[in-house]
């Protein structure tokens, strides 16, 4: 089977789980197909940037098993949201006003991504797994400061940032989603600037710099991309952490081809199948019993584990 012909494949498992998803058992017409066209909407863009960007990020730290996440940006999105509920509280306009607390989601992590990488490449380093390692410490971090925040903080207020800990397509602000859909679209236009360097990147540093590559020029870039990508699926829906490692790597095995043009679209469209296909089960099958995110993040947590495993036997 060609590639091309894999791709018509998912395409066509995918439409046709959208499909199923937006007309099934449809008797409203006017109330429920508007609202869950939003659903959709929400899901293709959550799982299109998060797909794209752990590929990415895969090919730059040439290593299948790391995810964006291990830089610390859900942790620093948790962060983000409780300091503000802690400090504000949850009637503040910017817990509220769900533009303000995207925008400020968004410009805060990109922020971050984009000083860590400015200042341990300016050091000298421009070694990717330093900047991993001090990515693990920092989200290490967050996640105990948000912690000792959820702990100290009033019991009501808590429930608002419990809320925002697992990933949610059932509350989606339509103006949210429609700034998330051209940002998304800015960012991939963007990315077509560096598109020819990722089949060479994923040679690893020194042969991409004996090609011809400016090696610390692009990666700065993709990284900010990566960034932004993260940051707009997660401050959309919030964190699902093992998404990505799930679908880019049944990608590559779907594939089975280095090339990055078939990869990330083979992702992304998987990683529709699988939100989309998950969102049904929690709605048909469980009635909203269990979160999506921990479906989810349940399935890619065994998936790590197996290729853990699968490493360790080549080692």
């Amino acid at each position: 089977m060609g590639y091309k012909t894999k791709l018509i494949v998912l395409a066509g498992l995918s439409l046709t789980l959208v499909v199923l998803f937006l007309f099934f058992d449809l008797n409203n017409w006017e109330y429920a197909l508007p609202r869950r066209g939003t659903k959709i909407f929400a899901i293709v863009i959550t799982g299109a940037a998060i797909a794209f960007s752990t590929v990415i990020f895969q090919t730059i730290t040439n290593n299948r098993i790391l995810t964006p996440s291990i830089i610390g940006l859900d942790s620093l999105y948790m962060l983000i949201q409780t300091f503000l509920i802690f400090m504000f509280g949850s009637t503040s306009v910017m817990v509220l006003n769900k533009h303000l607390n995207f925008g400020i989601s968004v410009i805060v992590m990109v922020l971050f991504a984009g000083l860590l990488y400015k200042t341990l490449f300016k050091k000298g380093g421009q070694n990717i797994f330093f900047l991993l390692l001090v990515g693990i410490v920092l989200g290490t971090l967050f996640g105990s400061l948000s912690t000792f925040m959820q702990v100290i903080i009033d019991p009501n207020e808590f429930l608002s940032v419990q809320n925002r800990m697992f990933a949610s397509f059932n509350n989606v602000n339509t103006d949210l989603l429609w700034l998330s859909i051209i940002l998304f679209f800015l960012i991939s236009l963007y990315y077509f600037r560096f598109n020819k360097y990722l089949d060479v990147l994923s040679l690893g540093r020194e042969h991409a710099i004996n090609l011809g590559v400016d090696y610390d020029y692009v990666i700065k870039r993709l990284l900010v991309i990566v960034a932004m990508l993260i940051s707009i699926a997660t401050a959309l829906v919030g964190p699902i952490t093992f998404l990505g490692l799930l679908v880019a790597n049944v990608a590559y095995e779907f594939m089975k081809t280095y090339k990055h043009s078939y990869i990330i679209i083979a992702a992304m469209l998987i990683s529709i199948i699988a939100l989309v296909g998950g969102q049904l089960i929690v709605e048909r099958i469980f009635s909203f019993a269990t979160p999506l995110s921990v479906i989810v993040n349940f399935v890619g947590g065994v998936y790590f584990l197996y290729l853990l495993l699968k490493e360790s036997k080549k080692w």
